[in-house]
């Protein structure tokens, strides 16, 4: 089973509505931060991919190389396996970036299967291709899927937001934030895009591209 799946504003309205309801920190969070983003985009390699080149980079390092990556007609798995290591590195890709990306044009994935699949199998797949860690794959499960009870607690911009939101004295640990988070399912996205928000208020950055 694939749970609720976000489509529309309205379904992120109606999840923020339901965590503020249930934890007066949520809705101290959504006073400030007001309507939440959408945030759904299209699913398949182009998706990931452009999720790998935003690992362990800021937003904005991400968006120019993405644009570079765009701009010279590499994000298409066919092109990522024709081209050299050299072609990747010139976009802004590291070496190590650019075996990832081969990595995911070489992988079998059947992404329309993956719209059907459980939250766990979507993880467990895509997590077997090199360079996807469960990050990517949360990320992935979220956004192009739309999944509305997934969470990514390995996230420093969602673990610095809930240290300030509930004063904690340092930001939670993934295992420990997980566990919390359990507070917020069955909308456990839309804290995400929450807590997203209200970092952009408390640190004035983007947390997530």
């Amino acid at each position: 089973m694939t749970g609720r799946i976000i489509e529309t504003h309205d379904d992120v309205a109606e999840g923020a509505a339901h965590l503020a309801a249930v934890c007066p920190r949520m809705a101290q969070a959504y006073a400030q931060t007001g309507a939440l983003p959408l945030r759904r985009s299209e699913d398949g390699f182009t998706r990931l991919l452009s999720a790998i080149v935003s690992q362990q980079v800021s937003v904005a390092s991400a968006n120019a190389i993405w644009g570079r990556v765009e701009a010279a007609g590499y994000a298409d798995p066919q092109t990522i396996r024709a081209v050299s290591d050299d072609d990747l590195r010139s976009v802004g890709l590291s070496r190590q970036k650019a075996r990832y990306a081969r990595a995911l044009a070489e992988a079998e994935i059947d992404y329309a299967a993956l719209r059907d699949a459980p939250d766990d199998e979507v993880i467990a797949t895509l997590t077997e291709v090199s360079g996807i860690g469960v990050w990517t794959a949360e990320i992935y499960a979220m956004f192009s899927l739309g999944r509305a009870d997934v969470f990514a607690p390995g996230d420093l911009a969602l673990q610095e937001a809930a240290r300030i939101l509930y004063d904690l004295p340092e930001r939670p640990k993934p295992r420990a934030f997980r566990e919390m988070s359990l507070a917020w399912s069955p909308w456990r996205s839309v804290a995400a895009r929450l807590l997203w928000a209200y970092y952009r208020v408390a640190k004035d950055r983007e947390g997530i591209r």
